[in-house]
């Protein structure tokens, strides 16, 4: 069984899902890899102009497969890093198109770091969302020590990180952790709704470099900020996007 499916392109949006619902969708060394290359395949498709990313059955993703942690507290951890592809968990970042995650149920652990390494997360209110790591002897991992704080502020994150408390989807977006809380049965409709919305009205070139002023910028001084959206800036106004969106307005006013 694929463990990662494109379910469609339609409008513009790709929707990925994650597949092991008899697991939630417990993250794999295959998932990840699969997970990516399909990233890479909507990167790269001009037919995709946004994504939504979602879990198959009643769960986004309970975080690490249990098999692959047990193999690991075994003492297995060469034979786990041989399988692993090369790609960070932060992957996702680099992508030149909005992810919006649909959070449909359980979201803990590895699942959550890959929800926020999503764009944009809607969540089922219903949905439990954990780091879950301190609860299993470990650290906060593959980016999240660096996106949670950065959306909640770092006492909300540390109060997630350390006690691994559950938190449910209402509150979750309370915190800032999720853009909208939804009932269960209308988050990936409303994902892919707001996908559309993406696709139809947005140029691809400015959301592209939005995405990654935006997270490049958390890592510079404001003046520096300011330097790459002026050049950015000056570049686009040569771009067929702007012309084509100067003409959209225009005919819109007459």
């Amino acid at each position: 069984m694929t463990t990662v499916v494109l379910e469609e392109v339609n409008d513009g949006v790709a929707v990925l899902t994650l597949n092991r619902p008899e697991r939630l969708n417990a993250w794999t060394a295959e998932m990840h890899r699969c997970y990516f290359d399909l990233l890479s395949e909507c990167a790269a498709s001009p037919d995709v102009r946004a994504i939504v990313l979602t879990g198959a059955g009643r769960g986004f993703c309970a975080g690490a497969d249990m098999d692959d942690l047990q193999a690991i507290g075994a003492g297995e951890l060469e034979g786990a890093r041989a399988q692993q592809d090369p790609r960070p968990h932060t992957f996702p970042l680099t992508i030149p198109k909005p992810i919006i995650a649909a959070i449909n149920g359980p979201c803990a652990g590895l699942g959550l770091v890959h929800a926020l390494m999503c764009d944009l997360r809607l969540a089922a209110e219903d949905a439990k969302l954990t780091t879950a790591f301190a609860r299993r002897g470990l650290v906060a991992e593959h980016g999240i020590s660096w996106i949670l704080p950065r959306l909640i502020g770092p006492a909300r994150a540390l109060d997630l990180l350390l006690s691994g408390r559950v938190v449910l989807g209402a509150e979750a977006a309370q915190l800032g952790m999720v853009n909208r809380a939804l009932p269960a049965e209308r988050v990936l409709d409303e994902a892919v709704a707001y996908a559309g919305e993406l696709a139809t009205n947005c140029a691809p070139s400015s959301m592209a470099a939005m995405k990654s002023q935006v997270y490049a910028d958390l890592a510079r001084d404001l003046g520096a900020a300011l330097e790459n959206a002026n050049r950015l800036m000056a570049k686009s106004f040569s771009a067929p996007d702007f012309a084509e969106g100067v003409a959209s307005f225009a005919r819109s006013r007459r």
